[in-house]
């Protein structure tokens, strides 16, 4: 660069440049600075850098603007790597004749809005690339807000539009139709080309968009399509679990409406398996249980953690259904799609032999009396329970059959189930004497249920009114 090389710059150990001193000097406030009065010498002297922005390539276009008296080319690729190079060599003019390069980029910075849309991509990766640099934090926040408000305002121009053509589609006039990609949703184009972010960048892009007021519908399905995308090829797992942690904490602060049930069902299963903190893991319960009624059984039947005996998370299950009834204790409708869902997941778990009658009970009676559906079911789960714990003593069958209502079955069923299992009848079913009707218009006699549990068929309380 140059016929005189007075001095050696080494470049974070990746290449040494041979210059001439005086001409950078003249630029640089950090090699005036550096040198003094040594720049008057003609002595060859070195210099080391090892946190250069940008490495060689960052020293090369600072130095190319030095040797063309303040002259570069500035493009979308080349600018923030400039601008960091810049302010680390401290190259603005201030008082001096001389072109002030961070002047230059910032009135470049001015026409933003005629880049299109893979320039402003790219320059979005030198951005991540460069993060790290401390004196790049404010042009990057500069350049963040800016690609925010285009892609807001691109998105609801022209939902449509797309990188197909993107050497040729600009922010500042009609996309084309020949750019448009087929997307599986056609306003979520633009997904594809920012999975290459990385975790820190993903979440300033997406609070930058909560910022500029972007629906919120929109951004919970680029959280997902993120999620899906980086997730799996993510390692190692604590890397996982930072992308789990990212979306949970991004979500949490949406508008609950907008969130996708099957996106969050789907997360709250990786989750379960993932390094995630507990105040994350409190979050997508409160997220998952406010959306209970939503479920399908397959989605509550999480495996016990590691250690445990019993086969299925119920305690977990336990904390989604309290969550879910903080908010909906009043909901009918939405209270009677969760107690269907309960009692099937009360026939999956009652076969279980670990599961301990304090936690079937709780399952079974958390929920108000009135919200309960099939007595059939809660019927069976009880029966299976019975059977598979047949070593319970007769206070704890009394307590699980105690959730039985009696009013809510036939008095069939419930001699059937205390000959089975030698019980008493529940305390509601002796506390006034009814006859069967079948039994008293018919046979007008008294049957013996079993000579362990004796008692009449007409002391059960039978409302047939």
């Amino acid at each position: 660069m140059g016929i005189c090389c007075d001095l050696q710059v080494d470049v974070n150990g990746e290449e040494i440049f041979y210059v001439d001193k005086r001409i950078l000097v003249s630029f640089s406030g950090r090699l005036c600075k550096l040198f003094g009065k040594a720049a008057c010498t003609t002595s060859p002297l070195k210099v080391i850098f090892h946190d250069f922005p940008g490495g060689a390539k960052g020293f090369e276009l600072v130095a190319r603007f030095c040797y063309d008296n303040g002259r570069i080319d500035m493009t979308p690729y080349n600018i923030i790597l400039l601008h960091c190079a810049a302010n680390f060599m401290e190259m603005k003019g201030g008082s001096s004749r001389l072109p002030d390069l961070i002047d230059q980029m910032e009135k470049y910075f001015e026409g933003i809005h005629r880049w299109t849309w893979s320039e402003l991509v790219l320059c979005l990766k030198e951005c991540q690339d460069l993060s790290a640099v401390p004196s790049s934090s404010t042009l990057l926040q500069k350049f963040l807000n800016m690609f925010v408000a285009k892609l807001v305002f691109l998105n609801v121009a022209s939902p449509c539009a797309s990188t197909s053509d993107k050497s040729s589609s600009q922010f500042s006039s009609d996309i084309s139709g020949d750019s448009i990609k087929s997307y599986s949703s056609q306003a979520a184009w633009w997904f594809e080309d920012l999975k290459f972010l990385n975790i820190d960048w993903f979440e300033k892009v997406v609070h930058e968009m909560m910022s500029k007021e972007f629906d919120h519908s929109m951004i919970c399905s680029f959280i997902f399509y993120y999620q899906r995308s980086n997730f799996l090829c993510a390692s190692p797992a604590t890397e996982k679990g930072k992308i789990i942690e990212a979306v949970i904490n991004l979500l949490y602060s949406l508008d609950k409406s907008s969130i996708s049930s099957r996106g969050l069902f789907c997360l709250f299963s990786l989750a379960v398996f993932s390094k995630v903190s507990k105040s994350c893991k409190m979050k997508l319960e409160a997220m998952v249980g406010s959306k209970l009624d939503e479920a399908k059984i397959d989605n509550l039947l999480i495996p016990s953690p590691r250690g445990k005996k019993y086969m299925y998370d119920v305690n977990l299950i336990l904390r989604l259904l309290k969550s879910f009834l903080v908010e909906n204790q009043f909901s009918t409708g939405r209270l009677d799609k969760v107690a269907c869902l309960m009692e099937l997941y009360l026939a999956e778990v009652s076969a279980d032999p670990y599961l301990k009658p304090s936690k079937f009970m709780a399952l079974a009676t958390l929920l108000p009396d009135f919200s309960r559906g099939s007595k059939n079911r809660i019927y069976l789960a009880i029966d299976m329970y019975l059977k598979v714990h047949s070593g319970l003593c007769q206070e704890e069958k009394m307590k699980v059959w105690s959730i039985l209502k009696c009013e809510k079955h036939s008095a069939e069923s419930l001699i059937d189930l205390a000959k089975n299992y030698k019980l008493e009848p529940p305390g509601a079913c002796t506390s006034q004497r009814f006859k069967h009707k079948s039994f008293v218009q018919d046979t007008k006699h008294i049957r013996y249920v079993s000579n362990d549990s004796r008692f009449y068929a007409e002391h059960f309380l039978l409302y047939s009114n």
